[in-house]
């Protein structure tokens, strides 16, 4: 009955969608599915039976096709990765070998305490072992709870970076949907540097490239196309579109997606981070020196309980086995105090608040040991578009004909009639952006912002973009990259012409033309005189602040001989040079000296005109008198010791291909700088993976520029990032004052529990109940309190802590061990000779070594921890620890909470808690424990310097140039060898300004960084491949090629990750020579 029922549900799917999953699986399997495909009718008949339209895609709705769509093929998500849960937790937190040792002997104490024979009073000797056993529950209890917390709020992180936006085509208007909500049948939009969201076949574009080398092998970057013209159609979730732009239909989403089933099969633990390891690392130190001074104890207190019962000629009862039981008990206890597993709970905490904190301040971290890094960083290579400026870009000048100064509608009857069409239609047709609903909810441009501009611009000139791009029927594309600084495409102008329209950097766009239009619209010879007119203009509206870009056409009959598979990017017709704005964000400025205040070195490095450039950086703060301005070109000229030797000196690089800022990275991670970058485009990939931390952007960054990063900057805006310097050195802060909390407890307690075991009767002056409270109190409650605290602006009053900077300073030292004296000397006092003193107070007798006795020594240790903790809140030489506790809800309730159990602990725990009711007393151990306030205050008093950090520099140079790659020739991109450049002294002109006379960005010469003697020196690879997205990580490997040579490692070449050196064994794929085709 229930098979005949789950046929009538499935039926009804079938007959809706007749292709199943399994069959849409084969096309992208290896080998790929081209006879399945010609099976299932190509894209037509695969369209028909997914209920798709190509033109149209899927409807803007959620109708009953679209749920039995979903139903049978499943959502674009992946099941989230099983979590442990809340009993898993409690269970791997008794599963501590220490604690099971201490369970073990609560069990035996309470069997030995309800024992007549064994017990000195049955009736009560059983409270002890239950008493330790109830509080063992309760700190498993609060530490896996915490654990718990801070595992859902890691995993609500990942969502969000998991989610975003693709282009796709629903019910015939492009827009934009979550990637979580692409299905299959979607037509989905392709362009350069997107990671493909899900399998899927082509409908149409131009140029399509894509690197499926991690998948297919194939190193070479595969042509999308039809297979009527012999392309391949296929694409394949997680493989990169390296160039060209279009769009796919998609066949396999989510778990039933080739990416998906890769996915589910390499999900792994996350590591812990650099700090994590250090300060377990530090526990375990801690943990051998209780361990030692807990057997030592036992070693010691065990002969002398027998030889005192020896001389005292008492006889060893059956109580005797109790009395042992509980000097173990007393030892194990030790051992867990001193064990200061909090460390690494302090940590996570840190880690999770802080990353919580920072996504609401747009910054969402990837990457767990970012966080820390942050907090060290030393340099800051920025891009400027976007970052420090706005990316609100408007036309606001230009040069087409004439000079205009403002763009109004009046610019329309100024310019002369026959070129408007041609400046409109270039604009138009040579662009990818395109108007739709943003996530605002506003109709406007979407796509690169200097694209949208001009199609604003393009507005009001009276053109309709869409009219455009119907009318015109485009031939070739050849897309913008950072190596040609440009962009073109040909078009069937009319039957018998074609047209190449061609923008970009203003210069280069001009270096390439031989005639332009004068001020009637006539075309004229670009002679001298007119050249330098319009490199005038150029350098004006730079001068500005304005970027410059340059507009450019040519016609060829439709009759030509050409091979337009290369650009015909000469003997142009200069359109024109618009002028556009983007404002400096207002909050940009302060940034800049709050970093340079903090020690960071900020570095514009843009592709921008020099002098644009210059003076964006000068309004910025970032150029400063005596910095130096430089172009790329020229910059990877210099040699190893003129690079260093500028590097102090460098605030803006200029006309800069994304290689460029990898080789900056590079070299000042070889001078022990901590470096941050930042990178929106697709070959900033392996800058931001050499960086110590690489920031990307979330609105303008692409998909291989996030993969590659360690932090998102959701709003691309430079005050983010010192944001997470902030929260940076806020987390490294929280550590340190838990560090220096915990330690002083740690030494006291031990030391404490140690000398009066031995010295009384054989019990400890703490017993194992309170000193598991006290374990409470400082291992997840003081990481609560202590690692939530908010950051400061006067965190970025200091230089940034070293790489190789010690967990525990001077200062930090200073005020353990004075806090430890302090508190050592009042219970010692209070041990030997409180019954005295508390006796002659109270005027009643206070009996030595009695209970009420021992509970003022327990409270007033307690009491020196909670003031003590108020001290912990400064670190170094700041005076005042209360400054800022009312910003910390957290710490203020953990106080008072820890108040209020400790009086009930003390009032009415009784013999649960070996305490008795106290009265006056409570008002002795407060003022007691208050002294360290002052004492506190007294010990930062005492300034002690601490040691100059030398900045550790790489053993090995980490400094890696990947030449640009030139998409204008995608189908053969080789290598390129390093050579040797002269060393040039005047290569650095004293002037702030260095230019370059060549304003191109092809391959520059660049020393060879210095190897070990038995290696070789490398020929880098042209250009880089995006390979390897493996544990949802993209990995931006470098192809290398071994030089030829005398060496017997000449014989094969490697696949380097270039986070790394080429040494790196974890990635080497040996090769043969020649295998490797670039």
């Amino acid at each position: 009955m229930g098979e005949e029922l789950e046929s009538i549900a499935l039926a009804p799917l079938e007959d809706e969608f007749p292709v199943s999953v399994q069959e849409l699986g084969k096309l992208v399997d290896v080998p790929k599915g081209f006879d399945q495909y010609s099976e299932l009718g190509g894209l037509e008949g695969l369209a028909k039976s997914l209920r798709s339209d190509i033109k149209g895609g899927l409807p803007n709705e959620n109708n009953s096709t679209e749920v039995a769509r979903v139903q049978k093929y499943a959502k674009n998500i992946l099941p989230p990765p099983p979590h442990q849960s809340i009993w898993s937790m409690i269970l791997d937190a008794l599963s501590d070998h220490i604690l099971i040792l201490l369970i073990v002997a609560a069990v035996v104490s309470t069997v030995l305490g309800a024992i007549p024979a064994t017990s000195h009073d049955p009736k009560t000797g059983w409270i002890d072992g239950v008493a330790i056993l109830v509080a063992v529950i309760i700190v498993v209890a609060v530490t896996s709870s915490n654990d718990y917390r801070n595992q859902a709020r890691f995993r609500d992180l990942n969502e969000k970076t998991s989610d975003k936006q693709v282009k796709a085509i629903r019910s015939g208007e492009q827009c934009q949907i979550s990637i979580f909500d692409v299905r299959v049948g979607d037509i989905v939009c392709l362009d350069t540097g997107d990671i493909i969201c899900a399998d899927g076949v082509f409908v149409d574009g131009h140029a399509l490239r894509c690197d499926e080398s991690s998948i297919t092998g194939e190193s070479d970057p595969i042509k999308k196309g039809h297979t009527k013209d012999g392309m391949d159609p296929f694409f394949i979730s997680g493989s990169l579109v390296l160039e060209g732009f279009g769009k796919m239909m998609v066949t396999a989403v989510g778990v039933n997606s080739f990416n998906g089933k890769t996915m589910m099969g390499l999900r792994v633990e996350s590591e812990d981070t650099p700090l994590q390891k250090k300060l377990s690392k530090l526990a375990e130190n801690i943990g051998k020196c209780g361990l030692s001074a807990a057997v030592l104890l036992l070693l010691i207190v065990i002969p002398k309980y027998f030889i005192e019962k020896k001389v005292n000629k008492e006889d060893i009862g059956s109580n005797a086995a109790s009395d042992v039981t509980q000097m173990v008990i007393g030892a194990i206890t030790i051992v867990v105090v001193a064990v200061p597993e909090g460390l690494p709970l302090a940590v996570t905490m840190a880690l999770a608040y802080g990353m919580l904190k920072m996504y609401k301040e747009n910054n969402l971290v990837r990457h767990l040991a970012s966080c820390e890094t942050m907090g060290s960083a030393t340099n800051i290579c920025s891009d400027k578009t976007g970052t420090l400026t706005q990316n609100v870009m408007t036309v606001v000048t230009g040069h087409v004909a004439s000079l205009f100064a403002e763009v109004n509608e009046a610019l329309k009857a100024t310019m002369p009639a026959n070129v408007i069409p041609i400046l409109a239609d270039g604009i138009a047709i040579n662009s990818n952006a395109y108007e739709g609903l943003s996530t605002k909810g506003k109709m406007e441009f979407i796509g690169s912002k200097t694209e949208c501009a001009l199609l604003n611009f393009g507005k009001v000139l009276g053109s309709d973009y869409q009219e455009v791009r119907k009318r015109l029927n485009i031939r070739q594309l050849y897309p913008f990259s950072s190596a040609r600084k440009r962009m073109s495409v040909l078009v069937d102008q009319d039957a018998n012409t074609y047209r190449l329209y061609s923008k970009g950097a203003s210069e280069i766009i001009l270096g390439q033309c031989d005639r332009y239009f004068d001020s009637n619209g006539q075309v004229q010879p670009l002679n001298d005189e007119a050249r330098v007119h319009f490199e005038d203009c150029i350098t004006k509206f730079a001068t500005d602040a304005l970027r410059t870009i340059g507009l450019a056409y040519r016609d060829f009959e439709a009759t030509t001989t050409l091979d337009f598979n290369e650009p015909p990017e000469d003997h142009l017709i200069f359109i024109g040079v618009v002028g556009i704005k983007d404002p400096l964000r207002p909050e940009v400025p302060e940034a800049v000296k709050q970093c340079q205040r903090a020690g960071i070195t900020v570095r514009m490095v843009t592709g921008d005109n020099i002098i644009t450039a210059q003076n964006i950086a000068r309004n910025c703060g970032i150029l400063t008198e005596g910095g130096l301005c430089m172009e790329g070109p020229k910059f990877r000229e210099l040699s190893q010791a003129d690079m260093d030797a500028i590097l102090p000196r460098l605030q803006v690089l200029a006309r800069s291909s994304p290689t460029d800022k990898q080789l900056l990275v590079g070299r000042l991670k070889d001078l022990g700088e901590v470096v941050a970058v930042t990178g929106d485009g697709t070959n900033d990939g392996p800058a931001l993976k050499l960086a110590n931390v690489g920031f990307s952007m979330g609105i303008s960054g692409t998909e291989v520029a996030i993969a590659a990063s360690d932090v998102v900057l959701l709003d691309d805006n430079f005050a983010s990032i010192v944001r997470a310097v902030i929260w940076g050195r806020n987390i490294y802060d929280a550590i340190c004052k838990f560090l220096q909390f915990q330690l002083t407890v740690n030494v006291v307690a031990v030391v404490v529990a140690f000398v009066g075991t031995i010295a009384g009767n054989g019990e400890s002056p703490l017993t194992a109940v309170q000193l598991l409270w006290v374990n409470l109190i400082m291992d997840t409650l003081a990481a609560l309190a202590l690692a939530t605290e908010p950051p400061t602006p006067e965190l970025l009053d200091r230089p940034p802590n070293g790489k190789n900077a010690p967990l525990i300073t001077r200062s930090m030292w200073r005020n353990i061990i004075g806090q430890s004296v302090f508190q050592i000397i009042v219970l010692f006092v209070l041990l030997f000779k409180g019954h005295d003193i508390y006796s002659d107070i109270l005027g009643e007798t206070v009996v030595k070594n009695g209970v009420q006795h021992y509970t003022i020594i327990f409270n007033t240790f307690v009491f020196c921890q909670l003031f003590n903790e108020i001290n912990a809140r400064v670190l170094g030489n700041r005076m005042n620890p209360f400054k800022g506790i009312t910003d910390n809800p957290i710490f203020i309730m953990v106080l008072i909470g820890t108040v209020i159990v400790q009086v009930i602990f003390v009032q009415f725990g009784d013999k649960v808690t070996s305490t008795v009711g106290l009265g006056y007393e409570w008002i002795g151990c407060i003022i007691i424990g208050s002294l360290s306030l002052p004492l506190g205050f007294l010990l930062r008093m005492i300034n002690i310097p601490e040691p100059a950090l030398a900045k550790e520099k790489p053993k090995i140079s980490e400094t890696i140039y990947t030449p640009p790659v030139d998409s204008s020739h995608p189908g053969s991109i080789e290598s390129t060898p390093v050579l040797p450049s002269s060393n040039n002294k005047d290569s650095v002109s004293s002037s702030p300004i260095v230019n370059s006379p060549d304003t191109t960005t092809e391959s520059m010469p660049l020393v060879v960084p210095p190897q070990p003697a038995t290696a070789k020196p490398v020929e880098v690879g042209r250009g880089w491949q995006l390979v390897r997205q493996t544990q949802q990580k993209i990995r931006v490997v470098n192809a290398f090629k071994a030089a030829s040579g005398d060496d017997e490692t000449g014989s094969e070449s490697s696949i380097v990750d270039v986070i790394r050196r080429p040494t790196r064994s974890s990635v080497l794929i040996p090769t043969q020579v020649g295998s490797l085709n670039n």
